[in-house]
């Protein structure tokens, strides 16, 4: 197949040997891969380099985010190669699927109104942890005309340049952001039932995937509050809504009226209820459903802790910082 409409842009900080699987799964498009470095301390940019991909390293003075870091890596990506049509994002902790560009560039050009391809992420150990393991059912989404992509995904160039790329102030959720105001101008986004890359997520203690769901919080605020006059990133407010009430609210409430009367403890109950729903949801006879519901819950705390930390930077003007869990 031809690749010669084809770009990739490489981001990543600290991966270490999970950067160079990702490099090595690249090589056969080395010329048309950029790799794009945030501060690492690892010696990534150098391995990169070695390697004989391009490098770009971005200036510590400011702030570092992985939607700065696909910016710049798609504007130096143009300008070695400013005829390509297509660009593959990538993250360095991923590999990417032998096979996959070709089943990607099919697709987009037999539909003119669709911007973005992306297909299933998998994890490379879901074995290896229970926060692995959830990560892997996070990314099994369903196939067809879907509402946004993840960071693995191939994107068109003129639609692309046509919203001005991802923002790059956000610590997190950049790509279901930049997916809805492609949605706004008429651009459609789809999955395909085909694996695309494997990923690590690298995540054996729990304050990691906490963390994780902080800024998953983080992220589900700013892009509420972006698009709060609209009827994008629903599943976001959506989100936001379910943290504030489940972790804030319900429990300031039982709180207090627990205080006037010990029975109203009883209301806790409604958190086993919520667990149940859950689980039955994504299938009660799977011992993982359970884990992924107790899961869900737990996360409803560490999301609220990321709506707040947004919505004090916010009131400071505070710029935000990445928010990191490996």
């Amino acid at each position: 197949m031809n690749f010669d409409e084809l770009g990739i842009v490489v981001v990543g900080r600290n991966e270490g040997q999970r950067l160079i699987d990702c490099l090595n799964s690249l090589k056969p498009h080395t010329d048309r891969t950029v790799y794009v470095d945030s501060g690492s301390s690892d010696g990534s940019a150098s391995a990169a380099q070695r390697a004989g991909f391009l490098v770009v390293q971005l200036d510590p003075s400011q702030a570092f985010t992985a939607a700065r870091a696909r910016n710049e890596g798609f504007a130096r990506l143009i300008a070695a190669k400013p005829d390509i049509q297509f660009v593959q994002f990538i993250d360095g902790d991923c590999e990417l699927v032998p096979t996959r560009l070709e089943v990607a560039l099919l697709f987009p050009k037999s539909r003119n109104d669709v911007a973005v391809v992306c297909g299933r992420r998998r994890e490379r150990y879901p074995e290896e942890s229970i926060y692995n393991h959830l990560c892997d059912m996070e990314w099994n989404t369903p196939i067809g005309e879907a509402l946004a992509c993840g960071g693995d995904a191939l994107i068109r160039v003129d639609a692309f340049r046509e919203v001005n790329g991802f923002r790059s102030s956000l610590i997190a959720g950049e790509e279901p952001e930049l997916c809805a105001r492609l949605r706004e101008r008429g651009w459609k986004v789809w999955r395909l039932d085909a694996e695309m890359t494997r990923h690590d997520a690298a995540m054996t203690r729990f304050h990691q995937w906490w963390r994780r769901a902080v800024r998953s919080g983080y992220a589900e605020a700013e892009s509420a509050r972006l698009h709060l006059s609209s009827g994008d990133m629903a599943r976001e407010k959506r989100a936001v809504a379910s943290a504030v009430v489940w972790a804030g609210l319900l429990p300031i409430i039982i709180l207090i009226a627990s205080l006037l009367n010990s029975a109203f403890l009883a209301l806790a109950f409604v958190y086993v209820v919520q667990l149940v729903r859950i689980a039955v949801r994504k299938g009660a006879t799977a011992p993982e459903s359970w884990a992924y519901a107790a899961f869900v819950m737990i996360a409803k705390f560490a999301e609220l802790q990321g709506i707040a930390r947004y919505i004090w930077n916010f009131l400071l003007g505070k710029t935000a910082r990445t928010i990191e869990y490996k």
